[in-house]
């Protein structure tokens, strides 16, 4: 048998226990555990899934790398033409980690109907488009086939939807610009098919996706000429090594950008998430096992005499450290329980309703994401009990200072 174990169980379901002078104090240390991994939980969901969300957003629209030639165009309009008979299209098999290539195009345009107008960037995509990836934002109608035949089929934002008075069904005009001056320009009319909502607002207020022919058609590039090329990863944590080897398999005259060199502003604002995680863990666990030492102390200067009676008859001040330890450690778990309990409640909520809404404009997203994962729960449940259970070797070494003539008198 355990003597210190069952000392220390016999402490803890003993009456006078919840009574005692110490009952308050040990309360407010398993509340502040509890608290505590709430916190620490709750950070890391949302900071790791806002991460993972923005980045299936921006990729979604983009790809993870783009190919494209070089040129000082800083803007999302394709202006030479690349030719698709390229050998790393239509499979890059020259370079592991990739899922996927597609062509696409693009090309300013205005949107004019009767009431309102807009600027946007007209993307066009072939029979090779991901569409999986704008099939989760679709709100309203479907998706264009464009495996066939040219068709004036496009799917735009709910935003712009909004801001020209458009819906699915409805026709309207686009009018793109020739180069040179003193020119007309072209006009397409397109049919909406599907209306998107990606709470990105910089994609929403910008892209239409309709069909690369037009694109090729108005810039009178032969068929098989596209203006960019867009490459999907397996795993985003390895797009930048995957980046150097597509750059390294692609021609002298074409530059590769991976979205976190494109859109670096934004990556480098997320990175800021992972220094406030980091912060909010470090803090959380310091309160923690501040309010844990005090919870021991006090329950080793309530049990003075105890400890007395335990040395005069033989214990070592080890055993009798062992019996506090064990008593904290259950007040340890009790609070992780709970803070566990509520944390996971907490983030189901929010995954499966979405109670908690953010500012797009702000956040690029409408809602806060969660990413619910066991392993960083677990990894979180762990760090706090080491990092507790060892801070508290500090304060139980006071046992060794007493004396147990001193603590059988103490009252």
């Amino acid at each position: 048998m355990n003597l210190e174990y069952f000392i220390a169980k016999r402490l803890i379901t003993a009456k006078d226990y919840k009574s005692s002078i110490s009952a308050p104090i040990i309360k407010i240390a398993i509340s502040a555990i509890a608290i505590g991994m709430v916190m620490m939980i709750v950070s890391v969901a949302t900071g790791i899934g806002l991460q993972q969300k923005i980045r299936e957003k921006i990729s979604a629209f983009n790809g993870h790398i783009s190919i494209s030639n070089y040129d000082s165009n800083q803007s999302e309009v394709t202006l030479v033409p690349i030719s698709k008979k390229q050998n790393f299209y239509p499979k890059f098999n020259t370079v592991e980690g990739i899922n996927h290539i597609q062509a696409i195009a693009s090309k300013a345009g205005i949107i004019r109907t009767e009431n309102a107008f807009e600027g946007v960037v007209f993307k066009g995509v072939g029979e090779d488009y991901k569409w999986d990836n704008i099939k989760e934002y679709l709100v309203e109608g479907k998706l264009p086939d464009f495996s066939k035949k040219l068709n004036e089929d496009v799917v735009l934002s709910q935003f712009l939807a909004n801001r020209l008075k458009l819906k699915v069904g409805d026709a309207f005009n686009t009018f793109f610009m020739k180069e040179g001056q003193n020119k007309l320009p072209n006009i397409r009319r397109f049919k909406i098919v599907g209306i998107f909502n990606s709470g990105f607002q910089e994609f929403d207020a910008t892209y239409v996706l309709g069909d690369i022919r037009h694109i090729q058609r108005i810039n009178k590039w032969k068929a098989d000429q596209v203006g960019a090329f867009e490459v999907f990863v397996d795993d985003f944590d390895n797009i930048k090594s995957v980046g150097g080897q597509v750059y390294q398999q692609t021609g002298s005259t074409l530059d590769t950008k991976t979205i976190i060199e494109k859109y670096s502003y934004i990556f480098e604002w997320l990175q800021l998430f992972d220094f406030n995680i980091i912060v909010i863990l470090i803090v959380m666990i310091l309160v923690a096992t501040i309010n844990m030492v005090v919870a021991l102390l006090v329950l080793i200067l309530e049990r003075t005499q105890m400890i007395g009676i335990l040395k005069a008859l033989g214990a070592n001040n080890w055993s009798i450290r062992k019996i506090f330890l064990y008593n904290a450690s259950y007040l340890i778990l009790r609070g992780l329980f709970w803070g566990n309990l509520i944390g996971i409640a907490v983030l189901w909520l929010q995954k499966y309703f979405g109670i908690v809404k953010l500012n797009p404009e702000n956040y690029y997203v409408d809602q806060a994401p969660v990413y619910l994962n066991w392993g960083y729960i677990l990894l979180l449940n762990g760090l706090t009990i080491s990092v507790c259970f060892l801070v508290l070797l500090i304060p139980s070494y006071i046992i060794t200072k007493i004396s147990p003539v001193k603590a059988i008198r103490f009252d």
